[in-house]
């Protein structure tokens, strides 16, 4: 669990109360009566100086959403429903959100993306490149290539893993830590192993992966943006059978499993 202190959990508070469809004002005003527990517009304005026009707009939208109640008193007093029930409240509203946008996608168009794409693709961040390997993990029919390190296997990917073995589909692992191949064999005991030219874990690498000798992958782990310390993943990907990154690629390992298959 993240530690914060009283300012930075309300700057946080914030945020994630926007992401979440509140306006600015309508954040801010719910943490001032959260502070206060009942007050007057004049009280909630007084906190951090919201204007109180904007406070009028604000305390409406929230009795509308169910957040805060209202005496209808002189001034008019306005008071907060508990935390539990702010937080249950907006999980509902996240869920329906998400399944209307689910059905309307649906009406759109086809939920899978055409399979051959000319060219090579990029996509930066570790959770946008896990999201891409879990796709294509989760689309394979036949065959898996896989190569990772420690830092980058996920919970998913090897849900993903198992759930492809569980429908037939051969799963090779080659370049990757013992911690890794330990954690993949204790999950997919039917994953085989097979050498490669390199240690993938003493390069800068990340993932590669290989689907059904259709789709590519490939990512290093760069430093992050900023001048920060952090590292930050980048990918590269290809669909197609005769997309160029997966013809080098499935080129370049192909006789290393043909060489295991006659094994």
């Amino acid at each position: 669990m993240v530690s914060f202190d009283e300012e930075q959990a309300e700057a946080e508070a914030l945020d994630r109360l926007q992401d979440l469809g509140l306006s600015q004002y309508e954040a801010q005003t719910l943490i001032n009566l959260l502070r206060l527990g009942t007050g007057t517009t004049q009280d909630i304005a007084r906190v951090n100086g919201v204007p109180r026009t904007r406070v009028y707009e604000a305390t409406d939208r929230l009795h509308e959403l169910g957040f805060i109640d209202i005496q209808h008193t002189t001034p008019r007093k306005f008071t907060v429903i508990s935390e539990e029930t702010i937080i249950r409240t907006l999980n509902v509203r996240r869920e329906n959100t998400i399944t209307e946008l689910a059905e309307c996608l649906e009406v759109i168009g086809p939920a899978q993306p055409q399979r051959e794409q000319f060219g090579v693709w990029t996509v930066t961040g570790r959770e946008a490149v896990a999201s891409r390997v879990d796709e294509f993990l989760a689309d394979a029919d036949e065959q898996i290539v896989y190569m990772t390190v420690d830092e980058l296997l996920t919970d998913e990917h090897l849900d993903r893993l198992q759930a492809a073995a569980d429908r037939g589909v051969d799963i090779y692992l080659a370049g990757i830590s013992d911690d890794v191949q330990e954690q993949i064999q204790e999950t997919v005991p039917s994953a085989k192993l097979f050498e490669t030219l390199w240690e993938w874990g003493d390069t800068p690498a990340g993932n590669l992966l290989i689907t059904d000798e259709e789709t590519a992958l490939v990512s290093a782990l760069v430093n992050g943006s900023g001048g920060g310390d952090g590292i930050e993943e980048t990918a590269i990907w290809g669909a197609g059978a005769r997309n160029s990154l997966v013809v080098v690629l499935q080129a370049i390992f192909t006789w290393r499993l043909d060489g295991e298959r006659a094994t």
